[in-house]
Order: C-alpha cells, then structure tokens, then sequence
C-alpha cells in the first residue's frame, strides 16, 4: 500500500488537479484505478519479493524508474474495460445533470418574466384608473381642462412669489438700515478716536508748556475739538487766573458748572477767582462744595497765594484747618 501511493500520482498526473465540475467524476475515477491497482501492485511485491519493495522513504524519481522498469501493462483489459464503462455512465449521468439544471433554469426564468408581465400590466392598468379618476374629480370640482389648471397653478405660484419677493425686500432693506447704522457707528467712533487722540496730544502739549498765553491757546484747540470739556475750561480759568483775569475765570468756570455741577475743580478755580475780586463769601461757599467734593482741596487752599487775604478769616481757617481754630470770627476782612 505504502509503495503504490508514493507512485500513483506520477502514473497520473492529470488526476491531481482536477476542475470544480469533474469534481465527482474524478473522484470515482481515482477510487476505481485505486482498487484496480491495488491487487497488481500487491502481486508486483510479492512477485519480486521483499528486496524489491520500494522503501518508505522512496521520492517521485525512485517510482518513475519503478515503474518504467515494469516488464508487463500495468492493467488487464477486463479492468480497463471496466473503467471505460465507468466513465461512459458518469459522463452521461453529468448530461443528464447539465440537461436538468437547465431546465429548472429556464424555468425559473419564465416564472419571473410571467411575474414581471405581470406586475407591469397591473401597473399601468392601475395609473390610467388613477388617471380616470382624477379626471372625473377635476370635471366634478369645475376645473373643466388642463388649461384652467395651469392658470390656477400659475396665479397661486406668482402671488406667492410676489408675497415672498416683498418680504424679502423689507429684509433686506432692514438689513440695509442695520448696516448704514452699523457704518456710521463705526464711523463716529472712529471720529471720536481720532479726535480723543489728538485731545490727549494736546494735554500732553499743555502739560509741558511754561507760557500761561500757551497753555490757554492749548487749551483753546481742546475745547474746538470739545466744546463740552468740563476739564478744559476749568484749567483754562486756572490760566487765567495766572494772568490776572478773575472774571474771564469766573465766566469760564460758570460756564464749567453748568455743564458739570459737581466737578471739584471748576468749584476751586471759582472759588479762587472770587477771592481775586474780593467776594469772600462766594469764594468761602465756593471752596466749601470743592473741599466737600474732594479733601485734597483744603490742602491746596491752605497754601494758594489767591487766599492771602482770607488766611484771617475764621470761616477760611474753619475749611482749611478746622482742628487749629480757637475763637471762630465770622466777620469777613475788610476789602
């Protein structure tokens, strides 16, 4: 057994590949020389005896010298008459299996053209009873041609896209405004940029200037760029007061309190510009709202030469320092 399987495959070598439909054909086939062979090959061993049996370990050259060293036909003609009619009945059992498939096949493929007929007749049966009745709806309703539908069709769509036109406009002209808002916004803010910049170039400028006539052309091109700039015009009347003017003063910071009532300095400045002309009891309330407004003015009052006069006056020590006053002389100096 051992020797006629390591020398089989190289007797027939077309059996060791064999196609996926001579699958059972090839199966049949191999198992019939297999018993056909066997009894010979048992019979070569045992005719040549144990020194010729091919060993174990024998490869594909050992048997293909085994068997070409063979004096006599492998098979009888009984066998390979026998393995003829083998073939002959398989191969007609694989027609009649081919003949079969295709039948079903076929058959298969007429039922569903039947179906498909079918299906396609019923639909079209179908879609022109819908249309029939539809058609009996529309004559029923009044709708009395295709036309009349049309117009209809056409006179919905254009109001609608007439209502949706003006909606759209009133959108996009809010959208406008929002922009033309937007746009000026951005526009004055970069206008008052631009105008903030230049206002604290000019601080900047006064701040270092020496001159009194300077600093109050300074301030003069602050207040062009703010007219409302409660801050200038106070420290403008503090100019002033440097040159010796207490009532342009006074009217610059009226003007000051009158746009801010309750800014410290231009109290001050007031206060200050009164005491100039000798209105004692106009600079006393006048620095009383700036020392109330801020202490930091007391200190500065104690020490400004525009209060000279009033340093003896009981009510301007009272503000100025009123722990240090011991008999409180209401009676103001004389003028």
């Amino acid at each position: 057994m051992t020797t006629f399987r390591g020398w089989f495959p190289q007797i027939c070598p077309s059996l060791t590949v064999i196609k996926p439909g001579q699958a059972i054909r090839a199966s049949v086939t191999a198992l019939l020389l297999t018993l056909a062979a066997l009894p010979l090959a048992n019979a070569q061993t045992v005719v040549e005896g144990p020194e010729a049996a091919a060993p174990d370990g024998a490869d594909a050259e050992d048997v293909r010298e085994r068997v070409e060293s063979l004096d006599e036909p492998l098979y009888n003609p009984f066998v390979e008459r026998y393995l003829l009619d083998e073939v002959k009945s398989l191969r007609s059992e694989m027609q009649n299996t081919r003949a079969e498939l295709i039948e079903k096949v076929v058959d298969k493929e007429l039922t569903v053209a039947d179906k498909t007929m079918s299906y396609a007749t019923d639909t079209v049966t179908y879609f022109f009873y819908l249309i029939a009745g539809a058609t009996s709806i529309l004559v029923v309703i009044g709708w009395n041609s295709i036309r009349d539908m049309r117009n209809q069709l056409h006179s919905v769509a254009e109001k609608r896209v007439n209502e949706l036109v003006v909606e759209y406009e009133k959108r996009l002209k809010f959208i406008e405004e929002q922009l033309q808002q937007k746009s000026d916004i951005i526009n004055r803010n970069q206008e008052e940029i631009e105008r903030t910049n230049e206002v604290h170039s000019l601080w900047l400028k006064a701040s270092q200037e020496t001159s009194q006539q300077n600093k109050i052309s300074v301030y003069d091109q602050i207040l062009d760029l703010r007219p409302d700039d409660v801050e200038a015009l106070s420290y403008k009347a503090d100019a002033v007061l440097e040159l010796n003017e207490p009532l342009w003063a006074i009217s610059l910071c009226l003007r000051a309190l009158k746009l801010a009532p309750d800014n410290g300095h231009a109290h001050y400045q007031l206060a200050c510009a009164y005491a100039e002309i000798g209105r004692w009891e106009d600079a006393i309330k006048s620095l009383a709202s700036a020392i109330e407004m801020s202490e930091a003015y007391r200190d500065d009052a104690s020490v400004d030469p525009s209060f000279d006069r009033l340093r003896d006056f009981e009510q301007f020590k009272q503000l100025v320092s009123p722990d240090e006053i011991d008999d409180v002389d209401l009676t103001p100096p004389s003028t």
